[in-house]
């Protein structure tokens, strides 16, 4: 499992979410306290927009509390919106490629959490991604592979009906594998104007995912555990839901992965 962290509003430095909390993300990098590993060091990135429609990318795959460089980055980077995130690998490479965020265009794109038996349909996965968003296919994770299904689904259009069906394919093809957990996910996303998350699963174990209006930076804080607990404050996102965060508010709806039923059928009338 991974930690990340997300930021929509007024223009902050990196460094106040990434590196300067006592429970900052690159802490959580190495003490985390609500996901399943403690430890999170099969990498790192960080995306960021500020006056161009496409996302600056910094990605390594070094333990994020190790790189000076990421430091000394978050330090001078200001940023109206920004997303981060440490990785621990479910059985994929520890690689630059497989390394959060990921993009494609002006999207954005990071994720916490697994698809069951991915590596037996792992085929059959790539195939479903367009010719078009092909290209952008640089690593072996679920995670990139879920991201550029739902770019073809539509993303740019509809996020929430986009990523609705992808999770949909990719939860009936980890049942057709009869391999659980099916499909655990808290992810973000993002074109560069608008923040979206999700929080989603299959079973009742949804991974952690928080959310803050902060009144002195101006902003949302959007996040896998929170990095402060002092100001109070933290509200957690409800199992089955869809998030839009503007500069200055908020919509949550219900997140239903479409056609499982359906996708499920077509899923085993095609292996």
């Amino acid at each position: 499992m991974c930690r990340w962290a997300a930021w929509q509003g007024a223009p902050i430095f990196l460094s106040e979410i990434i590196t300067a909390p006592q429970h900052s993300l690159i802490d959580q990098a190495r003490d985390a306290s609500e996901c399943k590993t403690a430890i999170n060091a099969d990498g790192f990135g960080l995306a960021w927009y500020d006056k161009r429609p496409t996302p600056g990318l910094y990605r390594d795959v070094y333990p994020a509390w190790s790189d000076t460089n990421l430091r000394s980055l978050a330090e001078q980077v200001e940023a109206r919106l920004f997303m981060a995130h440490v990785r621990a690998s479910t059985g994929t490479a520890t690689s630059r490629n497989n390394c959060h965020p990921f993009v494609q265009g002006n999207w954005t794109f990071i994720h916490n959490g697994q698809v069951g038996g991915f590596e037996r349909f792992r085929k059959a996965a790539d195939m479903m991604i367009e010719d078009r968003f092909y290209a952008h296919r640089k690593g072996a994770t679920d995670s990139e592979a879920l991201f550029l299904v739902a770019c073809g689904y539509g993303l740019e259009e509809d996020p929430k009906a986009a990523m609705e069906r992808s999770v949909a394919a990719f939860e009936a093809q980890a049942r057709q594998a009869d391999a659980t957990p099916h499909m655990r996910m808290a992810a973000a996303l993002s074109d560069g104007k608008t923040l979206y998350a999700v929080r989603y699963a299959s079973d009742d174990l949804a991974p952690s995912l928080y959310y803050q209006w902060n009144e002195v930076w101006k902003g949302w804080s959007v996040v896998s555990e929170p990095y402060d607990t002092s100001c109070g404050g933290w509200k957690e996102v409800p199992k089955g839901s869809f998030c839009r965060f503007t500069p200055d508010e908020v919509e949550i709806t219900s997140f239903v992965p479409s056609d499982i039923t359906q996708i499920h059928k077509t899923a085993a009338s095609v292996s």
